[in-house]
């Protein structure tokens, strides 16, 4: 079945968009900012167990800092133009390396402290033509999951590995599947940076990183950033469109127009390789692949209501509150739709993308241990269970990050 996320977006009240805001601009309603809120929290706490530090940077540069970067000569077809700020002109950033890039000239380094690795969720900026605009894949202001590895040479290699398999073991958990890795090399007549020394450098690491890594990919001119190669990880949407979510790439032209260096064993300066690497791209882009890949039906760590609990009768209302905040309390999403909500059917069928529903009739409310009859949201009915062993449950399938909904289930 093919599901698509404005449509669905709409349905599940996760997302909108307002002519006054602007095309391109789209605002995220509660249900949708729970999916980014735990999506983004998800990152951040895989990207520290690999290593990394997180940083903040403004959405505002000074153009000086954007014809630094070279993004002004290669780029500025798809920047918002300059503000006037007296003097000065400043952009809206349509990327963070440059800025990771003054970050880490801002102090000295040694050999010692590499690879250093630098993340961050950004906000940036494409001017987009409204014609090409659309949901959640194509929009004007971006969140980013961008980092940067600042490491010398011989260390390039194994960081971008170890980049491929942290995008691996991301979409495991989100379940997504990538369709095709893809080397992404210059074409003829784009506006490339000229170096051809540094672009087979850096071409010949990511070979090596990928077949270290035993990835299948394929080699494609015209895809490549001005500034350097880059592995493109291909995702389809049900249409069988593809597009790209997450990327690595090795970079020996930064660094050098930001005179970034390190001070060696020898005591002298060397140039770091910047590896950049997103592992989930844009949140807004990879939000809308997971509204369509599960059809909204949320694998339980990132379902916006994990828990629906449903007195059949006003007499269950107590039971059922009780219930709701010993969920809270081990920090589930749980909601409480009573019987002024409908009949039984009717709140089932409407909450039919909430993994778990918790019924309470009048048998569960007067046995001893708080029982609670389950129902999963693909119909199962596992049976009647303790209230507070539903809680655990959950909380475990929640915090595993698995697909299964219970026991027996693959993962």
């Amino acid at each position: 079945m093919h599901h698509d996320h404005r449509r669905l977006g709409r349905e599940l009240g996760l997302f909108g968009t307002d002519p006054l805001m602007g095309a391109g601009l789209p605002y995220w309603l509660p249900d949708g900012a729970v999916v980014r809120h735990t999506l983004e929290e998800y990152i951040r706490e895989v990207e520290r167990g690999a290593g990394y530090r997180h940083v903040y940077s403004p959405v505002l540069g000074k153009r000086e800092l954007y014809e630094i970067s070279g993004h002004w000569d290669h780029y500025s077809d798809d920047m918002f133009p300059p503000m006037e700020l007296g003097a000065e002109q400043v952009v809206l950033r349509p990327s963070l390396c440059p800025h990771h890039a003054l970050i880490y000239r801002s102090r000295a380094h040694s050999y010692r402290e590499l690879p250093l690795r630098m993340a961050e969720l950004g906000g940036m900026y494409r001017s987009e033509l409204s014609g090409v605009l659309g949901g959640l894949t194509r929009v004007r202001a971006i969140q980013l999951n961008d980092a940067h590895v600042f490491c010398t040479l011989d260390q390039a290699v194994d960081e971008a590995r170890a980049a491929l398999k942290l995008i691996g073991r991301a979409y495991a958990d989100l379940g997504i599947r990538a369709v095709r890795h893809r080397l992404s090399l210059p074409g003829e007549g784009g506006k490339y940076v000229a170096d051809p020394e540094l672009w087979a450098r850096a071409t010949a690491l990511l070979r090596e990183a990928l077949d270290a890594s035993g990835v299948l990919y394929e080699a494609v001119e015209g895809e490549a950033a001005f500034y350097g190669p880059k592995v493109d990880v291909q995702i389809a949407d049900p249409a069988g469109r593809e597009a790209t979510l997450s990327t690595v790439q090795i970079d020996f032209h930064q660094p050098e127009r930001f005179d970034l260096h390190y001070i060696g064993p020898d005591g002298a300066k060397h140039r770091p390789v910047m590896v950049h690497r997103s592992v989930i791209g844009s949140v807004e882009r990879a939000v809308a692949h997971l509204v369509e890949r599960h059809g909204g039906a949320f694998p339980v760590w990132l379902a916006p209501v994990q828990l629906l609990i449903l007195p059949v009768a006003e007499a269950q209302t107590g039971p059922a509150e009780k219930l709701l905040r010993g969920a809270r309390r081990m920090g589930l999403r749980a909601e409480l739709a009573g019987p002024e909500h409908g009949s039984l059917g009717a709140r089932v069928r409407a909450a039919r993308l909430v993994p778990y529903q918790a019924v309470i009739g009048e048998r569960e409310a007067e046995a001893a241990g708080d029982l609670v009859a389950v129902r999963l949201r693909d119909g199962r009915r596992p049976g009647v269970v303790p209230g507070a062993e539903l809680v655990d449950r959950i909380a475990a399938r929640a915090a595993a990050r698995g697909l299964a909904l219970w026991d027996g289930d693959a993962a």
